[in-house]
């Protein structure tokens, strides 16, 4: 993040996290997202103060690919350089789950230090660009 989350550079940011996560709860294909019992993840500083993370399951690709660019999530993120930096190093990572399987967040860093690395495997395949997903299934 540019600004710490409860900052008012991040107050549009935030405003919309409910919103965005009920779409998200809501959209074919969803299985899961970590939250604490606020309902959102922006108090979990596992990766360092100025990072948020966002971690989800979904049924298959094409659910997950609808949800990130065909809804109003797409809208949202086109303000993303408002609130976040550019990363120039992997910051998404996705990997394949057993059915019934929620991932921790030991398990999140080490996909992304693997997809950092190794680069794309059959472990982690995801760097920065949902859509590279679709040339590697």
């Amino acid at each position: 993040m540019k600004y710490p989350v409860e900052s008012a550079e991040m107050a549009g940011f935030v405003a919309q996290l409910e919103d965005i996560n009920a779409l998200a709860e809501n959209s074919p294909g969803f299985v899961w997202r970590l939250q604490t019992d606020d309902g959102d993840a922006t108090g979990i500083d596992f990766f360092g103060s100025d990072v948020l993370v966002n971690m989800s399951i979904w049924n298959d690709v094409e659910s997950l690919y609808n949800y990130v660019y065909k809804s109003a999530h797409a809208k949202i993120m086109s303000r993303r350089k408002e609130w976040f930096q550019r990363v120039k190093q992997a910051y998404t990572v996705l990997w394949w789950m057993p059915e019934g399987e929620i991932p921790s967040l030991d398990e999140a860093k080490s996909k992304l230090e693997l997809l950092k690395t190794r680069g794309p495997t059959t472990q982690p395949f995801l760097s920065n660009r949902l859509s590279r997903l679709r040339t590697v299934e």
